[in-house]
Order: structure tokens, then C-alpha cells, then sequence
């Protein structure tokens, strides 16, 4: 398996903090490093400063939030990093939900899944260097009834640029299959993500002629090692709250993509009472219901042998690459946690 991190610059008190975290990062032996815009920094930013500070380290979007750009301005971005890190760019793109998308950006988030299709195709055909003349159900470019004419990009891609998909319902999950290069997951439990995830992924995967072996696999969890038993509780007590935010407030009332994918998972009685509790205002209340099986099963969290067992689950279950959230109150520390994961995926690549 390869190893990667995300990181938001708004979660750095100083842009050198971050800069040192992916410097380092870097020297540890990532192999990518994705940048998240959430409702934070934008991405491209601090990406190309990002870009100017390493060498060797693949750097994505994770994610660009399609509605909020247009397409054409996601290829300019893509082209533009792409080329400044010399073809260590990866795009990454995703749907967000309707709080960030209608809520901060004042755009409808309708129809994500056709933005998201006719996002990808206009991408690649500039991209590819060609002409821009596109007639779709969400985009007509050039707006028809005017005076404009198909136009292409004036900068070339002197690199390939892979596409990755961040998705989590089924509808999406099959779209990323059918034309992405990779996928960003996210609460991911492996005994349930054949039905929960690569059903859909290979269905998409089959539809397009593809094979598993076509798609990257990138999965992401929070990883942290406890000294022993005690510090483990510890550990999945403090993470509940947070669970229970993703259940209850990643999303509007109706539309929770996190909700919906632990309820695939085992879990839907449990995630509709915290989203209930937590759209009522009792974030303790929604925090108390998340079980210590929750925490465990989605995360990287435990004893070293533990989270060495748990690599392995991943490895067996289909994921190529790791996405590690290294836990940590200092930059010595989060390091030092990176370190230790990107040493035992090291050691699982080589063993049985």
C-alpha cells in the first residue's frame, strides 16, 4: 500500500507550520499529500505553495468542490499545479453536501451527480488540449443564443493528471468506478465495504470495461496509537463527538452522506437517533449513543498491534493507498504518529 496524508491549511496556526508538516512529511516517505478546502482555505493555494516546498511528493485537491467552480476554471487549476510541480498533481473532486454548498456558497446543489459527470468530461477534454464545445443537461459551453465560439486553453498539460472521485452513495460510488482513476473514501469499515462500497465500484468499474485493478483505492482514517488499555478508552471516548458531528451535522436534515454510509454499514438505527438528537441540539445526548465499535471500525486508533492488524484488514479488503490522519497535539507529535503508521504499512506491504 501506498501512504498519504490530508491536511487544511486553517487547521495550521501559521502557514510555516503547515509547510513544515508537509516538508517533513515528505522526508518521512509520504507518497501523497491531499489538501482539503472544506469551508477553510481554498485548495489551489496552498497547493502551489505546497508544490514550491517539496520534491518528490505527490500532491491532490482532497477535494475541490465541484459547484464552486466552473469546470473550465477546476482544468485552468488542475493544468496550472499540475505543470508548477512538475506532474506531481493528482485532482481530486468532490460534491460536498448542501450546508457547505447552498449554506456558505449560495449555489443549488442540485443534481450533484450529473455535475460531477459533466465536470469530469469538460476537464478532460481540456485536459487533452482540445476545443471546448460542450452541450450537456448542466453546462452549454459556449452559452448558446450569443456571439461566442468554441475556445481552448492557451497553457498545455505537460503531464497526466489523474482524476479522483471522492463519493460515498451508491449513485456516485458507480459513477466513480465508470470514470475515475481513483477514489477517495471515507467511513470506511472493511467487513462491511464489499456490500457497502465495491459492489458499488465494481458495477461502475464493469460498465466502463474496467477492473479493479483500474482504480486506485484510497481510504482514509484518523490513526493514533495508545500506550495500553486504559489509554485506548481514553482515546474512543474523546472521538465520539466527533463521530457524532459527522452523523448529525456533516449535511442538512435530509441529506447526510456520512449518516447514510454507516447506516449501509450496520449501523442505521444508531445514526438516525444521533442525527435526531444532534439536529435537536443534544450534542452530548448524540455523542453518548456513538458505541466504541463505531469509533473502532472507521478508525486507525488502538495499540500498535492493533492498528498493525487493522492495516492488514485494509490491505486484504482491496485498499491500495492509506490515507493517515495522524493524531497529535504538536507537529512533534502528529510526525511522530505519521511516522510510526507510514513504518507498519512499510512492513505489511512486505509480509503476508
Amino acid at each position: 500500500m501506498r501512504t498519504a496524508t490530508t491536511i487544511e491549511a486553517s487547521a495550521f496556526d501559521e502557514w510555516s507550520h503547515m509547510s513544515d508538516f508537509v516538508v517533513q512529511a515528505e522526508k518521512l516517505g509520504l507518497d501523497i499529500c491531499w489538501v482539503a478546502e472544506a469551508w477553510g482555505s481554498d485548495g489551489p493555494s496552498a497547493l502551489g505553495y505546497c508544490a514550491a516546498r517539496t520534491e518528490r511528493m505527490l500532491l491532490g485537491s482532497g477535494v475541490m468542490q465541484v459547484g464552486t467552480r466552473t469546470p473550465v476554471a477546476v482544468a485552468q487549476a488542475a493544468i496550472t499545479l499540475s505543470n508548477l510541480s512538475e506532474g506531481r498533481f493528482v485532482l481530486g473532486l468532490g460534491a460536498s453536501g448542501p450546508q457547505v454548498i447552498e449554506g456558505l456558497h449560495g449555489v443549488p446543489f442540485a443534481r450533484p451527480l450529473a455535475r460531477m459527470r459533466e465536470t469530469v468530461e469538460i476537464v478532460r477534454n481540456l485536459l487533452a488540449g482540445g476545443k471546448l464545445a460542450y452541450s450537456g443537461g448542466e453546462f452549454q459551453i459556449p452559452l448558446p443564443g450569443g456571439e461566442a465560439v468554441p475556445m481552448r486553453l492557451s497553457m498545455r498539460a505537460h503531464h497526466p493528471i489523474p482524476i479522483y472521485l471522492a463519493t460515498l452513495s451508491p449513485a456516485m460510488l458507480r459513477l466513480t468506478g465508470e470514470i475515475a482513476d481513483g477514489w477517495l473514501g471515507t467511513s470506511f469499515v472493511p467487513e462491511g465495504a464489499a456490500d457497502a462500497y465495491f459492489a458499488h465500484l465494481d458495477a461502475g468499474l464493469a460498465r466502463a470495461g474496467r477492473y479493479r485493478a483500474d482504480l486506485d483505492v484510497c481510504q482514509g482514517a484518523e490513526v493514533a496509537f495508545a500506550a495500553d488499555e486504559d489509554a485506548l478508552r481514553r482515546m474512543v471516548a474523546g472521538r465520539k463527538k466527533e463521530l457524532a458531528f459527522s452523523l448529525g451535522g456533516m449535511g442538512s436534515e435530509s441529506a447526510n452522506f456520512y449518516n447514510n454510509a454507516y447506516s449501509r454499514q450496520g449501523w442505521a438505527e444508531v445514526a438516525a437517533e444521533v442525527r435526531k438528537r444532534w439536529q435537536a441540539g443534544d450534542r452530548d445526548g448524540a455523542a453518548g449513543l456513538v458505541t466504541d465499535e463505531m469509533v473502532l471500525g472507521t478508525t486507525l486508533i488502538g495499540t500498535e498491534p492493533m492498528v498493525r492488524n487493522r492495516l492488514r484488514v485494509w490491505r486484504d479488503a482491496g485498499v491500495n493507498t492509506v490515507r493517515l490522519y495522524p493524531a497529535g497535539h504538536t507537529l512533534d507529535e502528529r510526525l511522530s504518529t505519521l511516522a510510526t503508521a507510514i513504518d507498519i504499512v512499510r512492513e505489511i506491504g512486505t509480509s503476508s
